[in-house]
């Protein structure tokens, strides 16, 4: 068994040197993460990918890492992540403080996260992330049971907010040791969980509709509006995990229970549900894939990504089903569709998605998706940090010489 101990010491001695593809998932991942960096325009695709490209290269400064909290200042240039938001990010005040949010109240901060670690550095970033997180609490429209919306003109609730809203109020608040606000990112996953559940049966028990609002409604269960929820519960689950405010607080275990049961009812309800080519239904309830019922990447890659997280931070909630199941979409993501087309086309992109701006589109896009292509980058790191602790499986010989090469990059530091 190899020490990981041992290796997680080394990365965290020296954060710049280890290489982000340690090992390599089965096809090119180095390009996937390219394209992802190139392909957003919009506020919300620019949150993902800077998040990805956070775990990707410097996983110990993501709320995954061991010990995220207190956030240091980091100059921009000496992480990935932090220069690409830096460049992305439109400052602002209010709602749109951190991006053009074209009448959402939750896309622009999905760039929270990277605003409040620029902000250790920038008082401009700080400043912003500040009136982003005042907008959200004292501002925003509310559902009847206090879930903040996810429009500005009237009350609505998207899945998609959960990867967006909830992760920044979590990490602003670990980051100001704010235990009240922190149980409140906790209180927003389960009122977004009260009202978008499905009153469904097997095999979808414990998913989620999409859209629940006046202006805009879509009660399919759509396999990324699912993932993104499960993905954003995971990353508030590790804040509270991690952040030392809450360590002695009389609600923390309850807090952790019930995320990990939340994300588990999901993942649960995705893993039973009809297959594609063995990839998630874009539409998880249609069996046509004419109709939408099309198995598709980005859901399946962030789902993978949720799963081996949650393998390493709950382990005996998630043990080696969840761990299968993501190695058979890894897998899949690694070989070709039924007509021989590659999943991971050599240029990098991963095929087939589903349209980011129109998820009834029953046509799926070959050409990349912004966000697809930044799941797939999630999916690996995740899979790689739960090879690094010896959750998850890889070749033998090749973790060995990984943790020699490890061993020799541990004695220089670039910070």
């Amino acid at each position: 068994m190899v020490d990981t101990t041992y290796l997680l010491s080394l990365m965290a001695g020296s954060i710049l040197n280890v290489q982000p593809i340690p090992f390599t998932p089965g096809f090119d991942i180095a390009k996937v993460a390219k394209l992802a960096e190139s392909l957003p325009s919009h506020s919300w695709e620019y949150g993902a990918t800077t998040q990805a490209l956070l775990e990707f290269h410097d996983p110990l400064l993501s709320v995954f890492g061991p010990t995220p909290f207190p956030v240091q200042a980091y100059e921009k240039g000496s992480v990935k992540a932090l220069a690409y938001a830096a460049d992305k990010i439109l400052l602002g005040v209010g709602v749109n403080g951190l991006a053009d949010g074209d009448g959402a109240v939750g896309d622009p901060a999905s760039l929270g996260v990277s605003a409040i670690m620029l902000g250790k550095t920038d008082l401009r970033f700080a400043a912003a992330s500040r009136s982003t997180l005042d907008y959200l609490m004292n501002a925003a429209p509310r559902y009847f049971n206090g879930a903040i919306s996810h429009r500005v003109a009237t009350p609505e609730l998207w899945a998609d907010f959960m990867y967006m809203v909830p992760p920044f109020i979590a990490y602003y608040a670990a980051d100001t040791r704010n235990g009240t606000l922190l149980q409140e990112s906790v209180k927003q996953c389960g009122y977004y969980r009260q009202v978008l559940q499905s009153n469904t049966t097997h095999p979808h028990k414990g998913v989620w509709e999409h859209i629940i609002g006046p202006q805009t409604r879509d009660d399919g269960l759509w396999s990324t509006g699912n993932a993104w929820a499960a993905a954003g519960m995971a990353r508030v689950l590790a804040t509270v995990m991690r952040a030392p405010v809450a360590q002695n607080a009389t609600w923390r275990q309850n807090a952790i229970d019930d995320l990990t049961w939340w994300i588990t009812e999901i993942l649960d309800g995705a893993m039973a549900s009809s297959m594609d080519g063995g990839l998630v239904r874009n539409y998880m309830n249609k069996m046509d894939t004419t109709a939408g019922g099309f198995g598709e990447i980005s859901g399946s890659a962030l789902f993978a990504a949720v799963a081996y997280r949650m393998a390493v931070l709950q382990p005996k909630a998630c043990g080696d089903k969840y761990i299968n199941w993501a190695e058979g979409i890894r897998r899949t993501l690694g070989g070709r569709d039924t007509n021989g087309n590659p999943h991971i086309t050599r240029g990098g992109v991963a095929t087939p998605a589903v349209n980011p701006l129109g998820w009834l589109d029953p046509k799926p896009v070959t050409t990349g998706s912004p966000e697809g292509q930044a799941f797939v980058v999630l999916m690996y790191a995740a899979w790689r940090d739960c090879v690094l602790v010896d959750r998850c499986t890889w070749k033998l010989g090749s973790l060995r010489r990984m943790e020699k090469r490890m061993h020799r990059f541990g004695s220089h530091k670039h910070r």
